[in-house]
């Protein structure tokens, strides 16, 4: 056997070119045959071992393509080794391949160790207040070095010169990379300060009106947080813009447990007026107001008794407004609301008059944070207060319409005192 096989090779020493492209070829098949070992066996087998761990039963692991990439390693390594065993090769021939080899070789590796710190920020943003300190913008700092490291190391192989010849021509680039890398040193600065003061987590609900951001946000990376907007859709805001620019953080409110309604009626002025004795023996019916005027009838009732003669003339005396009563009502029906918060701030108070009417505004907090109920309890405490207005004697201010100009138009025409102006 050892007798043919130096045959063989004697006779090919006779045909050097047919010699070199044998040996490539068996080296290009040593190769394939290694990288098939290694992702079929090996790698079959390692997937198995993790699968006992409680790491290996993570979906993620078998998704990320970590180890299929190292696993480009082995042939890369191969033909890095054995390139320079192959006879009748040139000498800048064998000096390129293994060049690309390792440089090919450190690329994977620059792949692999991001994929891997892209595999940890998946993992641990399953963590249930992962959303409160998130790793992303960490993440994405780390692997900008891994590939500016990789990137020097690549190039230094590629021109088979040190790596160290390259750093030092840094230093006299390094206003001309202050300048490139500007946004990711302010983008750097913004995400530390963010993470470390708490001022933005995934899931809050901003509003930024400078950049037509009204949301809930659902990434926060170095250079960008996005915001998904009520309409659906999507505002990208530079990091470092929530640093420079104000936005409002709806965390808090959210977090208290109660939503704040801040709303006015807008009263017709001229339906203010004091109460005569029948509207009075008509608001007692009310269960809310039972208990407040007579307080308020035996208050004023006091108060005008020291009067004495004075207290004679009706100008002189106080007495019940409508306008008072129904903010005494208004004031108890929220007490008694059962969608109303009744640990926080509950006001009905009575604004400055304007030219659209006089304003009855309703300060308080419903006790709950959801959108749809939240506006529900809204309107369904307006339906109510709008309804009863007139059991005051109380009117909502409504400018004229133009329905309402033409019935004044036609309650004109037709009244007889109209018809005599006319005919005079």
């Amino acid at each position: 056997m050892e007798s043919q096989y130096n045959d063989v090779i004697n006779w090919l020493e006779h045909y050097p070119q047919l010699y070199t492209l044998i040996a490539l070829t068996a080296l290009i098949l040593g190769a394939w045959i290694a990288n098939w070992v290694v992702k079929r066996i090996l790698i079959r087998g390692l997937t198995r071992l993790l699968r006992a761990t409680p790491l290996g039963r993570d979906q993620s692991l078998h998704q990320s393509p970590i180890i299929s990439r190292l696993a480009n390693v082995v042939p890369a390594l191969i033909l890095s080794v054995g390139i320079g065993l192959v006879s009748g090769l040139p000498e800048t021939v064998v000096t390129i391949v293994r060049n690309v080899c390792g440089a090919f070789i450190i690329l994977t590796i620059a792949l692999s160790i991001t994929g891997a710190l892209n595999l940890v920020n998946t993992i641990y943003s399953r963590r249930p207040k992962a959303h409160e300190k998130p790793i992303k913008g960490y993440i994405q700092l780390i692997n900008i070095v891994i590939y500016s490291i990789a990137t020097i190391l690549i190039i230094a192989t590629l021109i088979d010169r040190s790596p160290l010849i390259l750093l030092s021509g840094l230093g006299a680039m390094a206003a001309v990379l202050m300048l490139i890398f500007q946004d990711t040193l302010l983008s750097l600065v913004a995400s530390v300060q963010i993470n470390s003061n708490d001022i933005l987590r995934v899931g809050d609900w901003i509003e930024m009106p400078a950049l037509n951001a009204d949301g809930d946000v659902i990434d926060i990376s170095l250079h960008t947080v996005k915001v998904q907007n009520w309409d659906k859709t999507i505002t990208t805001i530079p990091t470092k813009r929530l640093i420079s620019d104000p936005f409002k953080n709806w965390r808090g409110m959210q977090e208290s447990g109660g939503r704040r309604i801040k709303r006015a009626l807008m009263l017709d002025q001229q339906s203010v007026h004091f109460l005569d004795d029948q509207e009075r023996a008509h608001l007692h019916r009310f269960r809310l107001l039972d208990e407040y005027l007579n307080a308020k009838e035996a208050e004023i009732a006091e108060w005008n008794r020291q009067l004495k003669e004075s207290g004679q003339e009706p100008v002189n005396t106080r007495r019940i407004t409508n306008i008072g009563t129904f903010r005494a009502y208004v004031e108890r029906y929220l007490r008694s609301h059962p969608g109303i918060h009744q640990d926080m701030t509950l006001i009905v108070r009575q604004l400055s008059p304007t030219a659209e009417g006089l304003p009855i505004e309703l300060y308080c907090f419903t006790n709950t944070v959801a959108w749809v109920e939240y506006e529900g309890i809204q309107s369904d405490i307006f339906d109510h207060l709008l309804a009863i207005l007139p059991e005051f004697g109380l009117r909502v201010y409504q400018a004229p319409s133009g329905q309402d100009m033409r019935e004044m138009g036609t309650a004109g025409r037709t009244s007889p005192d109209a018809g005599v102006s006319s005919l005079g």
